[in-house]
């Protein structure tokens, strides 16, 4: 009987080497991927210019409750809980146009 502090003296079949390998290599391959997933993640969703920039005041028509909000290039949509869309310029924050939605 051995303790299991010494190692059988036992050699591993050819395979199973071989196997225990390729488990270990997959599994850095596997480890170093996420590593890098997280990292463009960061790098991308840091970047300020995907930031939108607001007008220093945008007022919504009495009543009207912003349900969702969108950003486009020079304007801002927002879709009211009255079923409403209003589109607002995106320097001053007036409204330029409003579409019912039936």
């Amino acid at each position: 009987m051995t303790l299991p502090s010494e190692p059988e003296t036992q050699d591993e079949p050819a395979q199973l080497r071989f196997l225990r390998r390729l488990v270990t290599t997959l599994t850095v391959i596997m480890v170093g991927g996420v590593l890098v997933v997280i990292a463009l993640l960061v790098i991308r969703l840091s970047d300020g210019k995907t930031t939108p920039l607001l007008p220093q005041q945008i007022s919504l028509p009495d009543g009207a409750t912003a349900r969702a909000v969108t950003f486009g290039p020079g304007w801002i949509a927002v879709v009211t809980t009255d079923d409403r869309i209003l589109i607002l310029d995106g320097e001053t924050g007036d409204i330029r146009q409003e579409v019912t939605i039936h």
